[in-house]
C-alpha cells in the first residue's frame, strides 16, 4: 500500500477517524531531509500496510493542522492511534531505524 496524501480538509476523516493507526509525515518540497526519507516511507508503507497507514502532509499547502500541532521542524513524523497522537519522531533517519521505531510503537 503506497503512502497517501492528507490535507487540512481530509485530516479528520483520514487520520483522526481512521480505523487503524496512521503515521503522518509532515514535510515540504524544499526540505532535503524530507526527500531523503520519502523512499523509505514508501517501502515501509508497502511492508507494514496492513498494520498502519502512512500519510504525507505538505505543511506549505496545509498550514492549519501543522500549526495546531506545533510543528516547527520537518521532517516530523507523528503516529496517531484512535485519533490521538501517541508517538513522534523528528528529523531524518535510515529506513531500518524508522521501521524499527514504528514497529515498536504499533
Amino acid at each position: 500500500m503506497a503512502t497517501v496524501t492528507v490535507t487540512d480538509a481530509s485530516f479528520q476523516a483520514d487520520v483522526l477517524d481512521a480505523d487503524k493507526p496512521v503515521l503522518v509525515d509532515f514535510w515540504a518540497d524544499w526540505c532535503g531531509p524530507c526527500k531523503m526519507i520519502a523512499p523509505a516511507l514508501e517501502e515501509i508503507s508497502e511492508e507494514l500496510g496492513e498494520k498502519v497507514t502512512i500519510a504525507k502532509m505538505d505543511i506549505m499547502e496545509n498550514p492549519d493542522v501543522p500549526g495546531k500541532m506545533g510543528v516547527q521542524s520537518i521532517p516530523f513524523l507523528v503516529l496517531f492511534k484512535d485519533g490521538q497522537p501517541v508517538a513522534q519522531q523528528m528529523g531524518a533517519a535510515p529506513k531500518g531505524q524508522l521501521k524499527g521505531w514504528l514497529e515498536g510503537e504499533l
